[in-house]
């Protein structure tokens, strides 16, 4: 079986084919600009592939309401190009093909939970902490859906004492996003984060904010693991500070066999950063599954 996979992020689009057991056969890079120069290429190379189905893991907000008369649509986005875009409908309509769709982040959770390291767990969250910060949540086995889809990467977060930085969230100002992301470190101390990677007052901070996040999430969602993705935690020993806040922030109010084992409780992603694409094909392969059903 050959299936499609877009990665569809705010940089750069990631195109793939694959198959229905998650290999990877062949993947391309495309700059994400407007629509218009962006799907020709994106379309050209399916098309040559002739794949069966397509899956999009999509930056969002989008709709995924099958209801609805924008099912399938980028909505709100601040990427202003792509505001109101029907970008399942229109690989729909040129591919001919089933056309899977969900948020990015839904699609790195998904990869994980069906190849890798929270296989065969019903609840489970992924995080994505880089340019944004994006929830994925699986709850009781599926993609957790509802008025929207979570985007729990905007919970609003509690100041450090020591920080006096206003947040750099657009619409929530001290918000995960706004005091946690890589463009907030940005803002915060002027250098990017790998430029800071000495620096101990910069991951005290992150783990202040990621592990007072978790502490939330925990208490809500009550997931079975945690996993932390995205360029931030590429830094050394964050994870582990990470680990160090939750259990401090929570405080002993939770006490389970996960809470006693911390390093398999948050862990990092395990699929060689390929759990995007490898979710993205998922979703077209449940997609082209449903429509033969």
């Amino acid at each position: 079986m050959k299936l499609g996979a877009l990665e569809a992020g705010g940089t750069k689009m990631v195109c793939a084919i694959g198959n229905e057991n998650g290999e990877i056969f062949e993947r391309i890079s495309i700059p994400t600009l407007t629509p218009e120069e962006t799907m020709p290429q994106m379309i050209e190379y399916f098309k040559k592939h002739q794949v069966e189905a397509l899956g999009i893991g999509c930056f969002g907000p989008i709709d995924l309401n099958r209801q609805s008369e924008t099912y399938g649509y980028i909505t709100t986005t601040p990427k202003l190009a792509w505001a109101n875009y029907d970008i399942t409908g229109t690989f729909a309509k040129e591919l001919g093909v089933p056309v899977g769709f969900d948020t990015d982040v839904n699609g790195s959770a998904l990869g994980e939970s069906v190849w890798g390291i929270t296989r065969g767990l019903e609840n489970s969250i992924y995080i994505t902490i880089g340019t944004g910060v994006g929830v994925g949540v699986i709850s009781g086995g599926k993609l957790l859906h509802g008025m929207l889809h979570p985007e729990a990467g905007h919970v609003m977060v509690k100041p450090h004492p020591k920080d006096t930085f206003a947040g750099g969230c657009p619409y929530h100002g001290s918000c995960l996003e706004g005091m946690a992301s890589g463009p907030a470190i940005m803002k915060r101390w002027g250098k990017k984060a790998q430029e800071m990677s000495d620096v101990p007052e910069v991951w005290e901070l992150e783990a202040y904010y990621i592990g007072q996040a978790l502490m939330n999430y925990i208490l809500v969602l009550s997931p079975q693991k945690i996993v932390l993705g995205g360029g931030v935690m590429h830094q050394k020993g964050l994870i582990e500070q990470v680990r160090e806040e939750v259990k401090k922030q929570l405080n002993g109010y939770i006490n389970t066999k996960e809470m006693e084992n911390l390093e398999d409780y948050i862990v990092l992603p395990s699929l060689n950063d390929n759990q995007g694409i490898m979710g993205a094909l998922k979703l077209g392969l449940d997609e082209l599954m449903m429509t033969k059903a």
